[in-house]
Parts: structure tokens; C-alpha cells; sequence
């Protein structure tokens, strides 16, 4: 959508008189129903001069089209500055400038990344105008068609270039500064020189008004790259029930109007092959010409499939289709064609502290004509994760939607054993199942008593290939993440035994990171991952106290309890004894789950050390055979409250 469009020669006017930020923030207001911060404001008023004065050349055509703040369909990203025009055979141009009022910056460890006060590690600019570009080219019909030339760049216009070593422009970010020159405080007649290059004749925002009528669906370009990454991808092929809901899909995505939203609902355990469907689904419906996204609030499996489909670890052109859920809220109704949702457990309603006035599982269903829910709904592990069954009927009721429902009941994780999922249920509490050992399972499952032995096993056990991820370290999140402010520090100490958490640079790519078997993963790293092997250290928030499993929030490192646990602790003072009850049984739920999941990612085997040595000796007795004197149908909820149990939840 276009906010500001004018020719040169009305922008250079616009400035001059001091109406450019108020004019953008009017337009703003008008199409969106919404303004922004006084700090953007200011930054147009001061970027937009730097602009003006670059413009200010006669080689530079007074009737070249100008937009500010170019909103690109179905995305909610806004590119800072556009210039439209043709080149010296009359073909249709468009220079896009990512501008950027930084006057330092520092290398990042994060492939496509740069240090900034106060943000942290923010995109690299560069990075961030080839991405846009790849956006439109591969979802704007009027772009493919006519063959519109996009020429992405950046504009630091207060960075002077660094005495020593190059930050913006250092090697380090050679792939996407190729794609997207940056121009520096220095570099303005390099910066004219790039504009001129491409821009030779005025084209009355011809252009402009060609894009932005421009029909949105996928290029062919895009579904055939997506096609080459799937070819012989032996991880990706469907077997059995999952070719089932595959083509259940398909036929809902080739029926469905907006006059009529559908919903499917996925439901099935760990390794079942959810996400495999997922960018099955991803592939084709492109191929389809829908607009379809791969949606999860975990970043990790966002991260680690798109790596694992792409065969890179770094930003590519299909990253465009790998979201965030957050960033469905407020987008118009039916933007999208499909939405493929993978562990949709983990959607949100943030409003124990009003953080977040909404409902993902809401938000998801108004985007798209169809939306896929993969679900498995013992895998919740914030108290904030709203995502079940019951919740996504109740908003597709809402919005007359029709409901359909399919499983995928067929195990591939946990060497195919359903009785080790059920006996991990029975015996960590979450239900009540008929197995209460493991005797006939055929699982490599063992209690170590060292966690250095512990690691020395997994080591040996770790083999990596193609992008797969061999075996890990995981632990439950109940020790300060000191390594991540200083990398000579480490995290998780018991006795001899000392290790770092995943490093930091790593993101959410830790799982296939070089040297990661060395490091120790938590569940934000690993959720909706799969290893071969995978090594648990159990934390002191679940301990066994008088023959009972008990779980002990305080025990959690207060950095991930504000996360997995936000609430938890104004809920625990409330004087209302249903409130104070509610919190304890939200934060036994989330710490039983947690350690549920941390114990499936392993498809061969989990090795566990327990901090707890009851705990220890109580799941080996439950390993061949049970020893100890509790009663199996009932579980301890809170260390407070040793004597009170809790039956089983079903």
C-alpha cells in the first residue's frame, strides 16, 4: 500500500517547507487507522533531508516517482524510501533505500546481524532492503510479469566508516552487501551515482501505481526453488496417515472462499511427523499459487526446518514464508490463503499482566481462508500457551468457520513406541496409562548417575548429517544463563561438572550449530526438534518428596520463570484460594510437560541424570519394575505441600 507518493519534484518541495513528516503521518492515519511514535517522526524529519539533498541533482529526473514508507501486502513491513523511474531502454525501475540514522554499530556473531545501542542485535540494514525486495519479487504478479527491475540498498547517512575495522561493511556480511550496497555518512555521491545508474528517465509514478495494484500471490520462480529444495529430501517424504491429512488439506485449500473460512485441526504426540506435513503442505500450496505462510511461536523449528529445507544456515528467499504468530495481529481479514500452524499449543493470550490484548489462535483464523492447527496439547509449557482443541473450535465458531479434525496417530519418535510416551505419562504424572514399567518397550532408556558420564555418552552417540542434528544436551531451565553476557562463564554446575547453555549467537539454530553437542540446549532450543539420542538433566523443580513427584517452580532459574511462568508468582499471592490453586496446578502442568517433552526429542534413545537422587532411584524402579511404596494413581502438586496430592490429570 502506498502512504506518501509524489514526484521528485513534490518531495524536494515537501521537505523544503517542513510538510514531509506530517504529510506521511496524515496518510498513515487515513489507511491504517493508526499513527507511530514521535521518534519515527523525527526520524523522517531528519532522514528526509539527508534524502532531498541527494535527489538535488538535474540527472535525476523531476517527474521520477517518490514513495515513503511503501507497505508491503501481507506483511506489515514497511520499506523507508522508494524511487521509481526507467532506464535507458525504457524498462520500469525501482531503487529501494533501507535508511538508518546510526552513527555506530558492532560486529555480531548472528550471520545477518549487527550490534546497535540500545537494541542489541538488530538486521543488518543491507540485509534487511534484499529481503524486501525478494518479497515483492517473488509475491507481486505485476513485478514477475513486466519484468519491474528491484535494486535494494542502504543509506547510513550519520555512520562514518570505522577507523579500524569495517562493521557495516565488513566481510563478514559480503552476501548480502553484494545484493544491497550500503552507503555511508561519506558515500553520497556514490549513493547518486547508484540512483543514476538506474533511474535515467521519469515515469510519472507509473510504476508505483503498477506495483501497488499488483496482484499478490506466489512466483513460479519461488514454488520451483521450493520444489528443487524438497527433490531428494528423504526426511520430507509422507508415509501412511500423513499423506492422509496431506491431501485433506490440499482439498480444503482448493474449495475454500472467503465467504467461507475452514479450519483443520492436526492433532498428534512427538514424532508423529507434523511438521514434515507442514512443509509438504508449504511447498505445494505454493506450487498452487496460494499465499500460504509456515507459522510457530517457537523460533527454533521455524529455524531449523527452513535451514534443513533450504541446506543453509543463513537468511534465504524462503524465509519470507517462515513466521512468527505475533505478527498475524491486526492483519486484515482473509490476507493470507492458508496458514500451516505447527505446534499450535503455543499460542497466546498474554493477559495475566495485559502484554498482550488478543488471541493468537484468534488472530490466525481472521488472516487466512484456511487455517491448519498441528496440535499436541501435552506439549504446553508456558502457563500463557492457550493453544487446545477446545479454544480453536470455539474462535472458528466465531467466525463460521467449519471445523475439521484428523490424528496422526503413528509414532516415528521414541524408536516408534507408544508404550514409552504412555509410560512417560503414568510416570511423570500427566496421566494415568496402563504402563507402569518399561519392561517389553523397545526404547533405550537409562538413569546415569554423573551428568559428566551423562555427556561423555551422548558424545559418542552424536553423529551429524545433512542438516540432521545427531544428539544433544538438553537440561530443564533451573540455572542462571551467566555465559550469555560473559562466554568465559559457565551455567550449569554440579560438582566437577561445568557447561555452558546454548551460546547466544547460536539463536534458535543451536540444534545444528558446530560444537553445539558441547553446549546444553532448554526447552525454548529444542521444542519441536528431533536428535537421535538425547541427554536430560532433570532440575530441582522436579524432585520426589515422601514416594511422591513434586514440582517446585522456585526452583526455576528467574529469568525463564518470567517466561514459562509469567503470572505465576502475583497468582501465588492472590488473596482468592481459587486463584492461588489455579497458579499451582498452571505451573505443575508446565513443569511436568516440560520435562515430557525434553524426554521425547530423543527417536532412538534418552539418557537422564537427576539432580534429585529420589527422583533418580524412583525412575529406575520404574524402569523394570516399581519398588517404591506410593500410590501410583496420585501425584504431589507442590513442595509446600508434600502431604496434599493431586489425582493424575487425565
Amino acid at each position: 500500500m502506498l502512504v506518501y507518493a509524489e514526484l521528485k519534484k513534490d518531495f524536494m518541495q515537501h521537505v523544503r517547507d517542513n510538510r514531509i513528516s506530517d504529510m506521511i503521518l496524515d496518510s498513515m492515519k487515513r489507511k491504517f487507522g493508526r499513527g507511530v511514535g514521535r521518534s519515527e517522526q523525527q526520524s523522517w524529519q531528519v532522514s528526509l533531508q539527508f534524502m532531498r539533498n541527494i535527489l538535488d541533482d538535474t540527472a535525476i529526473p523531476d517527474n521520477s516517482g517518490i514513495a515513503i514508507e511503501y507497505n508491503i501486502p501481507q506483511t506489515g513491513r514497511r520499506i523507508d524510501f522508494i524511487i521509481s523511474g526507467y532506464d535507458e531502454n525504457r524498462s520500469g525501475n525501482v531503487i529501494i533505500i533501507e535508511l538508518k540514522q546510526w552513527d555506530e554499530a558492532k560486529l555480531s556473531r548472528l550471520n545477518d546481524h549487527v550490534q546497535v545501542a540500545p537494541y542489541g542485535d538488530v538486521r543488518h540494514p543491507s540485509y534487511q532492503a534484499w529481503s524486501y525486495k525478494t518479497l515483492m519479487e517473488d509475491y507481486n504478479t505485476t513485478i514477475q510479469q513486466e519484468q519491474i527491475g528491484l535494486y535494494p540498498c542502504a543509506y547510513l547517512h550519520n555512520y562514518k566508516e570505522d577507523e579500524n575495522v569495517p562493521v557495516i561493511r565488513n566481510s563478514f556480511y559480503e552476501e548480502y552487501l553484494r545484493e544491497a550496497p550500503a552507503f555511508l555518512k561519506n558515500d553520497s555521491e556514490k549513493l547518486r551515482s547508484f540512483i543514476k545508474r538506474f533511474i535515467k528517465h521519469g515515469d510519472k509514478k507509473e510504476v508505483l501505481y503498477k506495483i501497488d495494484a499488483g496482484k499478490i500471490r506466489p512466483s513460479k520462480n519461488l514454488a520451483n526453488c521450493l520444489a528443487s529444495l524438497m527433490a531428494g529430501k528423504r526426511e520430507f517424504v509422507l508415509i501412511e496417515e500423513q499423506k492422509t491429512v496431506y491431501e485433506t488439506a490440499l482439498a480444503l485449500a482448493d474449495t475454500v472462499t472467503g465467504k467461507k473460512k475452514r479450519v483443520l485441526i492436526v492433532r498428534g504426540g512427538p514424532g508423529t511427523g507434523k511438521s514434515v506435513v507442514a512443509i509438504n503442505l508449504i511447498v505445494e500450496l505454493t506450487k498452487r499459487e496460494k499465499l500460504v505462510h509456515y507459522v510457530t511461536s517457537n523460533a527454533a523449528p521455524r529455524a531449523i526446518y527452513e535451514a534443513r529445507l533450504s541446506g543453509e544456515m543463513r537468511k534465504t528467499r524462503i524465509s519470507n514464508m517462515f513466521k512468527g504468530a505475533t505478527v498475524y495481529q491486526g492483519l486484515e481479514e482473509n490476507a493470507m490463503d492458508v496458514l500451516i500452524v505447527d505446534e499450535a499449543h503455543r499460542l497466546s493470550a498474554r493477559n495475566l499482566l495485559n502484554t498482550y490484548k488478543g488471541n493468537q489462535v484468534k488472530d490466525l483464523i481472521n488472516a487466512a481462508k484456511l487455517t491448519v492447527f498441528f496440535l499436541d496439547e501435552a506439549q504446553k509449557v508456558l502457563i500463557e500457551d492457550i493453544g487446545s482443541e477446545e479454544e480453536i473450535v470455539k474462535q472458528a465458531k466465531a467466525f463460521g468457520a467449519e471445523v475439521t479434525v484428523k490424528d496422526l496417530p503413528s509414532q516415528f519418535r521414541c524408536n516408534g513406541s507408544d508404550g514409552y510416551l504412555a509410560w512417560l505419562d503414568t510416570t511423570l504424572g500427566i496421566r494415568e496409562t496402563a504402563n507402569m514399567t518399561l519392561e517389553g518397550i523397545d526404547y533405550d532408556f537409562r538413569i546415569i548417575d554423573s551428568p559428566a558420564e551423562l555427556h561423555r555418552l551422548i558424545r559418542e552417540k552424536n553423529v551429524s548429517v545433512n542438516f540432521g542434528s545427531g544428539s544433544r544436551m538438553v537440561a530443564g531451565y533451573c540455572w542462571p544463563w551467566a555465559s550469555k553476557k560473559n562466554p568465559i562463564a559457565t551455567d550449569i554446575n554440579i560438582g566437577d561438572y561445568q557447561v555452558r547453555w546454548n551460546k547466544s549467537s547460536d539463536g534458535s539454530l543451536w540444534a545444528i550449530a558446530e560444537d553445539s553437542i558441547e553446549e546444553i540446549g532448554c526447552i525454548h532450543t529444542c521444542q519441536g526438534l528431533e536428535f537421535d539420542y538425547v541427554g536430560v538433566i532433570i532440575g530441582e523443580d522436579l524432585i520426589v518428596k515422601d514416594g511422591v513427584i513434586v514440582t517446585q517452580p522456585e526452583a526455576r532459574d528467574k529469568v525463564d520463570a518470567n517466561k514459562t511462568l509469567r503470572g505465576y508468582k502475583t497468582m501465588i499471592k492472590d488473596k482468592d484460594p481459587s486463584v492461588v490453586e489455579k497458579a499451582k496446578l498452571m505451573a505443575d502442568e508446565v513443569i511436568r510437560n516440560t520435562y515430557k517433552v525434553l524426554m521425547t526429542r530423543g527417536q532412538k534413545g534418552c539418557y537422564v541424570y537427576c539432580c534429585n537422587r529420589e527422583l533418580a532411584e524412583y525412575l529406575k524402579s520404574r524402569i523394570s519394575g516399581p519398588r517404591y511404596s506410593c500410590n501410583e494413581k496420585s501425584y504431589s502438586m507442590a513442595a509446600e505441600e508434600p502431604n496434599k496430592k493431586y489425582k493424575g490429570r487425565e
